[in-house]
């Protein structure tokens, strides 16, 4: 299926989040689509799925024009889109997710059904239990089963958004050998919207830059990563180095500590973070890091074991009590876990903020927030609704939302999604926490980005933290191994 976008515009009041971009997609090619957090990349292609309508412009499918009124109305028309975040049911089972919006027969045909996904499955190396429940699967295997639903539903045209954040790098492998099965095989157009500049290099044969909202150009690929840098930013940004730190007294302390949950247990965690440090966390999705995280925010009560904060014993202290004594927690799902649909940034810093006061000082608290996006760099106003800003400028505005100050700070992947002039800028932001003595505890699925920003670093394999080692002292391919559980 051939793909022409022309002169499409989305204009929100005053904001042009695309203004006038025109590009042609050839079959049988995986393009590019790349540019700064806010540039448009999602805005388009929310509008090539159906998600939302243009404000102008056209779309052609082979020539003919074709208007969607729903992402199942652009499916329909061979157009399919994979969300970072995956839109699946986690109560319900793998079978139920893949039926959904498929079968609207009273009686499922589960039978059928159970076959043509395992079918699909095979076809594209992916396993999965048709039987297993949503909640039980990686977040790499969530994306592997949003694919295959696509793919029954008839798309010839796959726009993947950010879809190696967060998965191993076994699933990655897959995700992208089902990639080229498509394309090459397939004669399928797959367009990858992303900010791994070395991923796009590897799979991509051509790439498109936006930049506030306009096509600035494209570029064959493989090419220069500087040319495509300075293509999305204009200039080449000055990437910042980490300082040195003399690191304070003690933090955080896990003794003996087991975090248990019906899929996995995590024994005998034994940890000291103190005032200043940056400890990372590496290990595959669903090693037990997060469990660990979850348990020093008081998220998940331990089994057994004590955990200190400053000295103090806060062993099964809820979150909320932790967060009035000084620990601060971003989590990796911004609109599952860490912000509310519908409500704008102004309220959402009057339900961040510890002081509850019986009547709300609305102008104070717009002026506040209205300093807080210029600092932390969000393209938005203090009425626009958190669920209309991007990926990244979530992102921002959840480390905006962040009391001062913290004795310490927990993250779950802190620059997901952010280009990477938008993720230096977020570790120079972290490092201002550092320097008042925030300790900061992070995962990331990105090792490089563990070993250029960690002091040391827990790694975590088979439901076990295994070895803490130096970050000095250390390289990507070391911790690959140490993951995979080789001494």
């Amino acid at each position: 299926m051939r793909v022409e976008l022309r002169d499409i515009r989305k204009y929100f009041g005053a904001v042009k989040a695309n203004d006038g971009i025109s590009l042609t997609l050839e079959p049988g090619k995986i393009y590019a689509l790349v540019g700064e957090n806010g540039a448009g990349k999602s805005t388009l292609m929310k509008i090539l799925s159906g998600y939302q309508p243009p404000t102008g412009g056209d779309i052609l499918l082979d020539g003919q024009p074709a208007r969607f009124h729903s992402p199942a109305d652009a499916l329909a028309k061979g157009v399919g889109m994979l969300y970072q975040d995956p839109l699946d049911m986690p109560p319900f089972r793998v079978i139920d997710n893949y039926l959904l919006g498929r079968d609207r027969r009273l009686r499922l045909d589960y039978k059928s059904a159970r076959a043509e996904l395992v079918a699909l499955a095979s076809r594209y190396g992916f396993a999965i239990d048709p039987n297993a429940t949503i909640d039980s699967l990686s977040m790499g295997e969530r994306q592997q089963l949003e694919l295959v639903r696509l793919l029954a539903g008839g798309a010839q045209v796959l726009i993947l958004d950010e879809p190696t954040t967060g998965i191993s790098a076994e699933q990655k492998e897959i995700l992208f050998e089902s990639m080229h099965k498509m394309t090459r095989e397939e004669g399928k157009t797959v367009i990858l919207v992303s900010h791994k500049l070395e991923e796009v290099q590897e799979l991509c044969i051509y790439a498109y830059v936006l930049r506030r909202g306009k096509l600035v150009g494209g570029q064959e690929l493989p090419c220069a990563s500087e040319a495509l840098v300075e293509m999305m930013f204009g200039q080449l940004p000055q990437r910042s180095r980490r300082p040195a730190f003399t690191l304070g007294t003690p933090v955080l302390e896990l003794q003996d500590v087991t975090i248990n949950t019906y899929q996995l247990t995590v024994p005998d965690v034994n940890l000291t973070v103190r005032a200043g440090e940056v400890f990372g966390f590496a290990g595959l999705e669903g090693s037990g890091q997060r469990l660990v995280l979850q348990a020093c925010a008081g998220l998940m009560p331990p089994g057994k074991g004590h955990v200190r904060l400053g000295g103090q014993d806060v062993t099964g202290w809820g979150y909320h009590r932790l967060q009035q004594h000084g620990v601060g927690y971003v989590a990796a799902g911004r609109l599952e876990e860490g912000l509310v649909a519908g409500l704008s940034l102004t309220e959402h810093l009057i339900l961040a903020r510890p002081e509850k006061q019986f009547f709300i000082d609305w102008p104070g608290n717009r002026a506040a927030m209205t300093e807080r996006i210029a600092t932390y760099q969000i393209v938005g106003q203090p009425e626009t609704t958190a669920d209309a800003l991007s990926g990244g400028n979530q992102q921002r505005l959840l480390f905006a939302l962040l009391n001062t100050p913290l004795k310490l700070l927990l993250l779950e992947h802190p620059t997901r999604g952010l280009d990477v002039r938008s993720a230096d800028y977020t570790w120079q932001l972290l490092y201002n926490r550092r320097a008042d003595g925030t300790a900061i505890l992070f995962i990331s699925a990105d090792l490089d980005e563990i070993i250029a920003h960690s002091d040391r670093i827990a790694v975590f394999s088979g439901g076990r933290m295994s070895r803490v080692v130096d970050a000095r002292e250390t390289t990507a391919d070391e911790l690959g191994h140490l993951i995979g559980g080789q001494a």
